[in-house]
């Protein structure tokens, strides 16, 4: 049987998409907008040796599955044709190509992980989380490399959810909007100092520092990040207002801040540090100072908060831990927070996403280039794979303010938002 007729089998005679393969065989509608190359015969080896999406994710990183066309609507498309797929179809399709010695040898092989996997994670261990090992997770996702960034994630080097106050808001315009928001809901005024942990490329801390005249101090355990946005900070006037440390948020010694933000951190944290994270960051504020916590979540707390085997723990986030809103809002609480406000921001993630996904198919030749081809690959076939989460509802974004009430117990909220959408 050839690989072809395996597709038809598995997706059926007009599936959307065109099917290529290196033993010659086609399926599909020939010049459909989509279309998938098996190059290699070893692709199947990692379909067949590597769990769920794993397998899939692996052959397309190492180039033995091809992609062409649009990412988000290949994904999307294969899951709408293969979701009625039983695991006795896939045996029975097994069965049917082990006559190709080719595909018999390929599969009798297990082949190793593609570099651009992080070895570490393949480890469980009660390290996680320690700061040596928080760095070096942080490290192997944040410096790629800095002029990648800047063509996936656009002029605003903001890595975070932005916020679309319009229909037709572009991504600049919400990644502005969502740092403003963050900025009213905390309520900064000039002259206020702030502490923003996992600060990325220093995006909050140039916004506080120009837009409200605030005092802001940014971290990151990423040595690229830091030096990025020092240099902009100096770039842009901002160095009597604005800083970014490299270093871990543990380090900070300084106290008595008017507000913390937490932007797109809490995902790198750990569930079991979550009670010590949040007493962290109360303790650094003032009495009456809030806290914007806006982070990844999970729908619900029924499912662990990490997939080992998940191509986004291997290849994407070593060691990121998701958990429902409810369960992060929960440990705000008992940290000495009152919370004050929440919202989900899903599907402006997937708005966001999609932006990032047009960013890198527009410089994909210097993107593979600066970075090689293999994590090219991870980013692209990542960023998709999101975009169909958050519009599915596997995952979610919540903002949730919390405030550190007066020793009389007032909040100094107003009595009603006063930060609009």
């Amino acid at each position: 049987m050839t690989l072809a007729k395996v597709f038809e089998q598995l997706a059926g005679a007009e599936a959307p998409v065109e099917f290529t393969a290196y033993d010659g065989s086609r399926s599909g509608v020939p010049g459909a907008p989509i279309r998938f190359d098996v190059r290699s015969p070893y692709a199947v080896s990692y379909l067949l040796h590597s769990p769920g999406a794993l397998g899939l994710a692996r052959a397309y990183v190492t180039g033995m599955i091809d992609v062409d066309g649009d990412m988000i609507e290949a994904l999307t498309t294969m899951q709408q044709v293969l979701s009625d797929v039983t695991p006795r179809d896939k045996a029975r399709i097994v069965g049917g190509v082990l006559g190709d010695p080719l595909l018999r040898a390929a599969m009798s092989r297990r082949l190793d992980p593609p570099p651009q996997e992080a070895p570490f994670s393949r480890i469980p261990s009660w390290l996680r989380h320690s700061k040596k090992r928080d760095a070096k997770a942080i490290s192997h996702h944040y410096d790629v490399s800095n002029t990648f960034y800047e063509w996936v994630l656009g002029p605003s080097m903001a890595y975070t959810c932005a916020c679309f106050p319009e229909e037709h808001s572009t991504l600049e315009e919400a990644q502005f909007h969502k740092h403003d928001l963050v900025a009213k809901k905390i309520g900064l005024k000039p002259g206020m100092r702030l502490l923003d942990v996992g600060c990325g490329w220093g995006g909050m801390v140039m916004h506080a520092a120009k837009e409200y005249g605030v005092k802001a101090l940014g971290v990151t355990l990423s040595k690229q990040q830091a030096e990025w946005a020092q240099k902009a900070i100096a770039d842009r006037g901002l160095s009597d207002l604005a800083e970014v440390r490299h270093m871990d948020y543990r380090d900070v010694t300084e106290t008595g801040f008017d507000a913390v933000s937490s932007i797109g951190l809490t995902e790198h944290i750990g569930k079991k540090n979550l009670p010590s994270y949040f007493a962290f960051l109360n303790g650094k504020l003032k009495r009456g100072g809030r806290m914007l916590n806006h982070t990844i979540t999970r729908p619900n707390n029924l499912v662990p908060p990490r997939k080992e085997n998940g191509f986004i723990n291997r290849y994407v986030f070593p060691d990121g831990e998701l958990e429902g809103p409810g369960y992060v809002q929960m440990q705000m609480n008992d940290a000495g927070f009152e919370i004050r406000h929440q919202e989900n921001l899903r599907e402006h993630y997937a708005r966001t996403l999609t932006g990032w996904c047009r960013n890198l198919d527009e410089h994909w030749d210097e993107a593979v280039a600066e970075v090689g081809e293999g994590i090219a690959r991870v980013w692209r076939v990542y960023m998709a794979g999101c975009v169909l989460g958050f519009n599915q509802n596997w995952i979610q974004l919540h903002q949730t303010l919390g405030v550190k009430l007066d020793d009389d117990g007032r909040s100094h909220m107003p009595l009603r938002p006063d930060w609009g959408v």
